[in-house]
């Protein structure tokens, strides 16, 4: 790799964001966001049990068309109610991807079950299809309608397929898999509001679909999550679960079940519709901001800058570049040399197979999974950066 590659890099990059202190993902507030936040104030239903809860879910729905979404206090609490909701016992394994972030793995872990690891495919950064389906013809075994691990003698029980960046994989064929192996399928939608696949909302096609509006996301509303799902049944057991499984009634406070205070407060759920008022805006910007990226990258022999694939419509939540050598040397390099000339930039998190409360884990091989790890960055990719004109 050329001496000055870091140098070329600083530079292209603040040639897009225009700044000399770029962040990796600020969230696009202004004074219409204070004005909904007051508004929620002043009416003193501040807390879960308010009516800007209920007006969220429904916009979200009618963005994502998912015929039910139930607010979350966050993305963690979303996957964990969704896990619950399949009833994932101390017996079940649960695969997902090693290149994830760990609240999918936690979130497994406080049912007592175990996750499971699998490779991933380095064109779209999701589940290898094909991989897992040979893989699991090798160690699974379908009986009474469930599928077992031979070697662990544990039920796997679900998928979480994660839609990193806000980039997909071909989610019928991940369907398709599922059906074919028994498997719940729960996608980890978190950093693909906004994203779709062949014209289908991100979240929407699995049996249940989890959201993240972290003040990191391309909407915020500060801290936030929500399920989807198009099955009445689990719409309502969530609804229950997320508000501590209380039996309704006007004055009595009894609970059918052990629950969680998990449902989105009021306050968090104003600051939500204020930014849906000007969602399309923000993923403009983004859209914008990536195809700015694109254009400054081409001359780059060093790197690949990500796309989506040409059945995904992506929000583009976070710009990706994959460095073509294969040196985790050479990636922290270049992670200092961005970050000490005033650019917020990012590996991809450490594998959840590389952490110690996850060594016990099953995995298949994950060679692409830990080549990539060595070659990912994420690079500021604020809406403000595709406005700067």
């Amino acid at each position: 790799m050329k001496k000055n590659f870091n140098s070329r890099l600083v530079k292209a990059i603040k040639l897009v964001t225009k700044k000399k202190k770029s962040y990796l993902h600020e969230p696009h507030l202004d004074e219409s966001d204070i004005q909904e936040v007051k508004k929620c104030i002043k009416t003193t239903f501040v807390s879960s049990i308010s009516p800007q809860v209920n007006l969220f879910e429904k916009s979200i729905a009618k963005i994502t068309k998912s015929k039910y979404v139930i607010a979350t206090v966050n993305g963690t609490s979303a996957i964990h109610t969704a896990l619950k909701l399949f009833d994932i016992k101390p017996t079940d394994e649960v695969l997902m991807p090693s290149l994830n972030f760990v609240s999918s793995a936690n979130a497994v872990k406080y049912c007592s079950a175990t996750p499971h690891f699998v490779e991933i495919n380095k064109k779209n950064l999701s589940v290898d299809i094909i991989k897992l389906e040979n893989y699991l013809k090798k160690i699974s075994l379908i009986k009474k309608n469930h599928c077992f691990n031979k070697k662990t003698k544990r039920r796997i029980k679900a998928l979480v397929v994660v839609h990193l960046f806000g980039y997909s994989g071909n989610l019928n064929k991940i369907n398709a898999l599922c059906k074919k192996f028994k498997l719940k399928l729960i996608e980890d939608a978190a950093e693909a509001f906004g994203s779709y696949f062949k014209k289908k909302h991100l979240g929407t096609f699995g049996d249940l679909g989890v959201l993240s509006f972290n003040g990191n996301k391309i909407l915020t509303t500060g801290g936030g999550g929500a399920i989807l799902t198009s099955n009445l049944g689990l719409a309502r057991k969530a609804s229950s679960l997320i508000n501590q499984s209380k039996i309704p009634h006007k004055w009595e406070t009894k609970f059918s079940e052990i629950g969680y205070n998990y449902r989105l407060p009021g306050l968090n759920a104003a600051l939500g519709l204020s930014q849906i008022k000007k969602f399309k805006k923000i993923l403009k910007a983004k859209k914008k901001l990536n195809k700015k990226y694109r254009n400054i990258f081409k001359n780059f022999k060093e790197l690949e800058f990500f796309t989506e694939s040409k059945d995904c419509s992506s929000n583009h939540w976070l710009n990706t570049i994959i460095l073509k050598t294969n040196s985790m040397n050479l990636r922290n390099k270049v992670l200092k040399k961005l970050n000490n000339s005033g650019i917020q930039a990012r590996p991809c998190w450490k594998l959840l197979h590389k952490h110690k409360q996850f060594f016990d884990c099953p995995k298949m091989e994950l060679k692409i999974t830990e080549k990539l790890e060595k070659k990912i960055i994420n690079i500021p990719s604020s809406p403000m950066y595709g406005l700067n004109d």
